[in-house]
């Protein structure tokens, strides 16, 4: 007869024992990554979103290098070759000290390093993927442009043919590590379609003005990216991807990373408002004794456990055999939205505390803004769901 072995003592944080879930190497990579997280960031992180500076980004990024953070996902040429849940729990730690160290870990990895590593050439690799794993160098994505964000195809920056040489000329808007970056992998219209470029960015004609006056991430470094007629190699271009595919396909690596960075920020928030009820005395009582006030506790609870159930379970079928597009769209739409609900609800629970930056949620609230509509809208992957069950394009 089978004895049922004793209930664990509940963790208010996680109620559903989703720790059970994860191997001990999985648990090692989280706990590593929290880690640094406390001892490196969580100090200055409200100083840095308030000034809109990280301070030392440089020595930071190299830091994460370090950790073995950048490219953790990618094979060889420095890089860890971690599994994608590893990837997943390690943006869950980062956003849960803010969106913008994930950003900053994210673009760089999954947009940068991803680009070079799936459509580059081997001398492309061995220059760029060491030092963008080590964080020695930083990298950059442009795709986006003033005029072409859901519709990439009606991109204006262009690439044309000069003898042996290539001249790029065009904007990029909404580019995280722009002005800090070294090298950018820049997306332009040619004769043959669209194609990406590796841009040294010291390269006569590149610059990269900083985007001020954010209130959302402001954590982070975000640019514009001027090209004027910029010369480049013939080299320059990567040559294994013609067409939307390309910058598409690195969307979606970053769109998985999104899933689960968007939980950290909402547990990081129900954390401080399930901290803040039982503290916080009204009436001559917690109001975490009152009914309201433990409905909202329940219902972040709910939409937490559920968003994280979900990113661990595409993390594994990403891990096994590959996700289809419609499927990153899941998670990305699904859990930004949950996660803004759960800081929105956390944000009541700490009443007027909820707007101050002594306390992480109306940091999270605002920039889980930025993540609502980055790397997809709601509006674009709710039709990609649609597309996906109709088998219609509504957006064409």
């Amino acid at each position: 007869m089978h004895t049922p072995h004793s209930p664990r003592p509940a963790d208010p944080l996680d109620l559903l024992e989703l720790d059970s879930l994860l191997t001990p190497d999985e648990r090692a990579v989280r706990d590593a990554v929290r880690t640094f997280c406390d001892r490196r960031v969580e100090p200055h992180i409200a100083e840095w979103f308030e000034q809109g500076e990280i301070e030392d980004i440089r020595g930071l990024t190299k830091e994460l290098g370090e950790l073995g953070l950048l490219g953790m996902h990618l094979e060889g040429y420095g890089c860890a070759g971690m599994s994608a849940v590893d990837y997943g729990l390690a943006c869950l730690e980062l956003e849960a000290t803010d969106s913008g160290l994930r950003s900053l870990v994210s673009v760089q990895g999954s947009l940068a390093m991803f680009a070079i590593h799936a459509f580059g050439s081997e001398e492309q690799k061995e220059e760029w993927l060491p030092r963008l794993a080590a964080g020695t160098a930083i990298g950059c994505f442009g795709l986006t442009e003033p005029d072409s964000g859901s519709d990439p195809g009606s991109m204006r920056t262009t690439a044309r043919r000069d003898g042996d040489d290539w001249l790029l000329d065009g904007r990029k808007m909404w580019i995280t590590n722009g002005s800090v970056a070294d090298v950018a992998v820049v997306w332009a219209r040619t004769e043959d379609g669209v194609r990406g470029f590796v841009v040294p960015t010291d390269t006569p004609g590149f610059s990269a003005p900083a985007i001020k006056h954010k209130m959302s991430l402001r954590a982070s470094v975000t640019s514009e990216l001027v090209l004027d007629s910029i010369r480049l190699p013939g080299s320059a271009v990567l040559p294994e991807v013609r067409g939307l595919r390309g910058p598409l396909s690195c969307l979606n690596e970053a769109r998985y990373g999104i899933a689960w960075g968007a939980m950290g920020a909402a547990r990081s928030s129900f954390r401080a408002a399930l901290a803040y009820a039982g503290d916080r005395v009204q009436f001559g009582r917690p109001i975490s004794s009152f009914q309201l006030t433990q409905a909202k506790l329940t219902d972040m609870a709910l939409e937490l456990a559920k968003g994280t159930l979900l990113a661990f379970h595409l993390g594994r079928v990403k891990d096994d055999r590959g996700l289809r597009p419609e499927q990153v769209s899941y998670g990305k739409l699904n859990n930004t939205r949950a996660a803004l609900e759960i800081c929105r609800t956390a944000r009541t629970v700490l009443g007027a505390n909820g707007i101050s930056l002594e306390y992480p949620v109306i940091r999270h609230a605002n920039n889980l803004e930025s993540i609502l509509t980055y790397e997809g809208t709601v509006e674009m992957h709710t039709l990609m769901i649609g597309q996906a069950l109709t088998g219609q394009a509504a957006f064409r």
